[in-house]
């Protein structure tokens, strides 16, 4: 095992959670759907005109707390500092929202913009994920609700992601008769950023775990 290089850790881990921001905002940018995770508090913010970096952190903390109560005793406290991260993700959202506040006019650019931004969300969540340290609380989640299934986490991952965008279509078909975002967008993020997160993977998992120390 190698040496922990604490300080390489934490910038990985920083710049995935930076990355996964932009994607999960340029996928909303694009008009063509938002990511599955987040289309509940997109609904919510939509209809009711509430601020959506905190309607997002009031989602991931109802995450965190699902998760703690699917995880019982096995919870702990590395766990509890989802929450925090869900602070410093929200913010994040909020400055991309404002940095990337523009438009395309025709379809071949948001699908392209489409691309870029799921590629960025694998990146990122890759990134994340192999530095070991706080979860995305999505991630945490699907990981819980996996095990509880004695299934792995992309099992948990496909009921999330259903459950979220059934979810946001009850909410949008209720209270504004309509579906709010919730496109082609949406499908291939769900259908793809899983690959991106395999094929990052691939080239960069193991690299950017020996520049952290965590390689066996």
């Amino acid at each position: 095992m190698e040496k922990k290089n604490y300080a390489a850790r934490a910038a990985i881990y920083a710049m995935g959670l930076v990355i996964l921001a932009a994607g999960i905002t340029m996928n909303i940018k694009t008009g063509l759907g938002v990511s599955t995770i987040i289309s509940v508090p997109f609904a919510i913010s939509s209809i009711w005109d509430v601020n959506f970096s905190l309607v997002t952190f009031a989602t991931y903390a109802l995450f965190v707390v699902i998760e703690m109560i699917i995880k019982g005793s096995d919870r702990t406290v590395i766990d509890w500092l989802q929450i925090p991260f869900s602070i410093v993700f929200s913010l994040l959202l909020n400055m991309f929202s404002k940095l990337l506040d523009f438009s395309f006019g025709h379809l071949w650019q948001n699908a392209l913009y489409l691309a870029a931004a799921i590629i960025c969300t694998g990146a990122g969540m890759s990134m994340m994920i192999a530095m070991k340290f706080v979860p995305n609380p999505a991630d945490g989640l699907a990981q819980a609700i996996g095990k509880a299934f004695g299934k792995n986490m992309g099992f948990g991952k496909n009921i999330l992601d259903t459950s979220c965008v059934a979810i946001a279509c009850v909410i949008g078909l209720l209270f504004d008769k309509r579906i709010i975002g919730i496109g082609i967008g949406t499908v291939a993020a769900m259908l793809l950023v899983g690959r991106c997160v395999a094929v990052f993977d691939h080239f960069f998992k193991d690299r950017m775990k020996s520049a952290a120390g965590l390689a066996e």
